[in-house]
């Protein structure tokens, strides 16, 4: 494993952590961390069901956060996020002008980045953010995963 995937599987971990709290809460098990350098300022995870709110994912969490801070350059943070970002999240990366973007599992129904809508990616007219796509994609997916299989068990599917 070369240097740099290393460094973006120890950071996702901050973002699994966040994704497996929010399942603990009964969200949708998705969770983020948002770095500047190496250093981690925050993580987030889903709280649409809480704050009743289909816009509480967990990067828009941390972009309100981030748009709080004072002095730091957007340009040069890297966002984590479990699951590749919805059309929503995307646009807001962008308009916050995130420097990198690593996501975990694609979203074949609501992926931005080319899995099911292309808003992320090269090629496109707006400053886009570098893309890393991936990161332990196995451990993310499983999280969802068994987060939904266990919904259908007790019968309360969202799907």
């Amino acid at each position: 494993m070369n240097m740099e995937k290393s460094i973006h599987n120890i950071r996702m971990g901050g973002a699994l952590a966040a994704a497996r709290r929010a399942a603990s809460r009964r969200e949708v098990p998705v969770g983020a961390a948002l770095y500047s350098g190496d250093i981690l300022l925050a993580t987030a995870g889903n709280r649409m069901e809480a704050r009743h709110d289909p816009t509480a994912h967990a990067e828009m969490i941390l972009l309100r956060r981030m748009s709080r801070w004072q002095g730091l350059e957007p340009g040069g943070m890297t966002l984590y996020i479990t699951l590749e970002p919805c059309p929503m999240c995307a646009g807001a990366i962008i308009m916050a002008r995130i420097g990198t973007v690593v996501w975990g599992a694609p979203d074949p129904r609501y992926g931005a980045g080319g899995s099911a809508f292309r808003v992320l990616g090269e090629g496109l007219p707006q400053p886009q953010p570098s893309i890393i796509a991936g990161i332990c994609e196995e451990e993310c997916s499983e999280l969802i995963k068994l987060f939904f299989a266990k919904l259908r068990d007790e019968g309360k599917s969202r799907v």
